[in-house]
């Protein structure tokens, strides 16, 4: 819990911890959320743009919004909070991790009004590690679904969509994907563990001034407070990437 135990100071301007859950939660809105590519392609083209590791990152900051969104309403935070440190550990070295093995047939679960959301985050996280793990250049689309979900279940979507644009413009100028034209497959997956790493407190310590080397000392030291006996996804068995 060290790792994730102070609020973000825009997920307090958010107003995720303190207003009352009020979104509107239906089959509508479910099924945008798990099937938004149609009507989302410039967002989903300018995802694109990032490289696997961002990728991640903005995936586990995206998580982070979820998990203090409903860290008051459900006993489910000790996962989510699990789930975050496995995506920032498999960022540095994802041998170091499990697969975030998740029943997305569970499908009962998504009409719940805390539950569903969290669901839905969780089947667009599996799918994202998944993708990751394979080198797929079709991670970047599973992005979109979180973002519109977290935008969703936000009070102040100005203050989301400030800290979002942000995170983008930084990130497609810091870490754009290479060889974005050339196809991977399974056969022939995107080597992503040549790629810069980025931590945690890029997106959320607006005091953090990015380079390669206080990236990589950010991240490894958030590793390390990893409690690797309590966190089921996380491995002690390989050598820091960045070592």
């Amino acid at each position: 819990m060290k790792n994730i135990k102070n609020i973000p100071p825009i997920i307090i301007e958010s107003k995720c911890i303190t207003s009352t859950l009020d979104y509107k939660w239906n089959d509508r809105v479910i099924e945008k959320l798990l099937d938004p590519l149609q009507t989302n392609e410039e967002l989903e083209i300018t995802l694109n743009r990032l490289n696997q590791k961002a990728s991640l990152a903005l995936a586990a900051a995206l998580l982070e919004w979820v998990y203090w969104r409903f860290k008051k309403h459900t006993i489910l935070f000790d996962d989510l909070m699990q789930r975050i440190e496995s995506l920032w550990c498999s960022i540095e070295n994802h041998e170091n991790t499990k697969p975030l093995i998740f029943d997305p047939n569970l499908k009962y679960l998504a009409y719940g009004y805390v539950k569903g959301p969290i669901w839905v985050a969780l089947v667009h996280v599996k799918m994202i590690d998944m993708k990751y793990r394979k080198g797929s250049d079709l991670l970047q689309s599973e992005l979109v679904g979180l973002v519109l979900l977290v935008r969703h279940i936000t009070p102040k979507k100005k203050a989301f969509d400030s800290w979002f644009m942000n995170s983008l413009f930084e990130l497609t100028s810091l870490f754009p994907l290479e060889n974005h034209q050339t196809k991977h497959s399974e056969m022939t997956p995107y080597d992503f563990t040549t790629e810069p790493v980025i931590c945690r407190e890029f997106f959320f310590n607006p005091n953090f001034k990015y380079s390669d080397a206080t990236s990589r000392l950010a991240l490894r030291e958030f590793i390390s407070n990893i409690d690797l006996i309590k966190n089921k996804f996380c491995l002690a068995k390989k050598e820091l990437a960045t070592a």
